[in-house]
């Protein structure tokens, strides 16, 4: 078997295995497959035919503290049914890593299509996303809002697209677990609403001096479905909720893709009005160079911490001491006796805050080698926001 690097002359043998490989037929104008970078993607080879596929997206990658890295974002994983369980997803995700290595990232994300895959190759679950749903009749709010100054007008997805880009970068500088969506994705229509051109209203919040600061995208069919809601602070995020809630023709509010902290059950008269389903892990992340990627976010609060850090996917372990100090952390190699010992995959589940290491220890995944280990680790990890991501790839 050979695992070779694509080019654009790729592009029909890789479709085809792709889909191929879930048992679909692919569109013949697939404007998801437009934001394919073919020096990102990989090709699994068997007696002359394709049987596999791999590629990887450039994004950027907000983390705590507000600070944005480079990171791949692994996509279009698939192995025909004729070649599973012989060794040709290992060899691809191999090829994966390395060639993010070469590129200089320190971590890669991916969504899961299925959780228990991903963990052997060293990525772990690193934030949520849950659905709400209001009926509108229960929609009453607790008490009446104080207003975001500005204005909200009604727009059609085709009219507003580079509003919309604009908006979405500016929320994404500033939100742990939040990607970029490169200008490219939103030029080709690639990927779901509202980055695609599938009919969509807007809702469009302007502030008072008319500069757009955030927007919710909806369609309505008796039920008014949001795809997202983006918003440059709080009063914004109540602006435009209030405004899809007290839509007359809808009989319900689904909103698609919540934060973990979504505060819309706190501001009705009526807790119980919105209710959460299809609450599921979103981003996966797995660091490929530890020292690099705990000195590079922010961090709660000052200490010292030692881990002992396994990575059986690349046959690496390496113990590194992690020293924060005004928020800064700084990450080096060490012989100290470790405060935790932790498998890689659990390191990129605690990276962005999403969860605590205290869980894991509790959890029986990380070992706490004293009583005051996991106290100090949560305190270092612990996040202002919880880390939400809402780019769908």
């Amino acid at each position: 078997m050979e695992i070779r690097s694509t080019t654009e002359q790729d592009r029909e043998t890789f479709v085809d295995t792709l889909f191929a490989a879930f048992g679909r037929c692919p569109a013949s104008e697939d404007a998801v497959w437009s934001a394919l970078e073919w020096d990102r993607g990989s090709i699994a080879v068997a007696d002359g035919r394709a049987v596999g596929t791999a590629a990887a997206y450039s994004f950027e990658l907000t983390l705590p503290g507000e600070v944005v890295v480079p990171a791949g974002g692994v996509t279009a994983v698939g192995v025909l049914p004729t070649h599973r369980r012989g060794g040709v997803l290992t060899a691809m995700m191999r090829h994966q890593l390395a060639d993010a290595r070469a590129r200089g990232e320190f971590l890669s994300v991916l969504l899961a299509t299925e959780a228990v895959i991903y963990r052997r190759f060293g990525y772990g679950p690193a934030t949520t996303t849950h659905r709400l749903t209001v009926p509108r009749h229960r929609a009453a709010p607790r008490r009446t809002a104080v207003p975001a100054e500005g204005s909200i007008e009604v727009l059609r997805r085709a009219e507003c697209g580079d509003l919309l880009e604009e908006v979405y970068d500016r929320y994404r500088r500033g939100r742990p677990g939040a990607l970029s969506r490169p200008h490219h994705w939103w030029a080709r229509g690639a990927g779901q609403p509202p980055i695609s051109a599938a009919p969509r209203y807007v809702a469009l919040h302007r502030d008072a001096g008319g500069v757009p600061d955030g927007y919710a995208t909806y369609l309505l069919d008796e039920t008014l479905t949001v795809d997202e809601t983006i918003a440059a602070g709080d009063a914004v995020a109540t602006a435009l909720t209030r405004f899809l809630l007290d839509h007359d023709l809808a009989t319900q509010v689904v909103f698609r893709h919540c934060p973990p902290e979504h505060p819309l059950r706190w501001q009705l008269a009526d807790f119980r009005a919105a209710r959460i389903s299809d609450e599921t892990d979103w981003l996966w992340v797995r660091l490929l160079d530890v020292p690099r990627a705990l000195a590079a976010r922010g961090w709660a609060s000052d200490g010292d911490l030692v881990l002992d850090v396994d990575d059986p996917f690349l046959g690496e372990r390496g113990r590194y001491l992690l020293t924060v100090r005004d928020g800064k952390g700084d990450c080096v190699a060490t012989d100290r006796e470790p405060d935790l010992s932790l498998d890689v995959s659990d390191l990129g589940s605690v990276y962005l805050g999403g969860v605590t290491p205290g869980t894991l220890v509790r959890a029986g995944q990380i070992r706490a080698h004293h009583p005051d280990a996991a106290s100090l680790a949560d305190a270092l990890f612990r996040t202002g926001r919880a880390p939400h991501c809402l780019h769908w790839f």
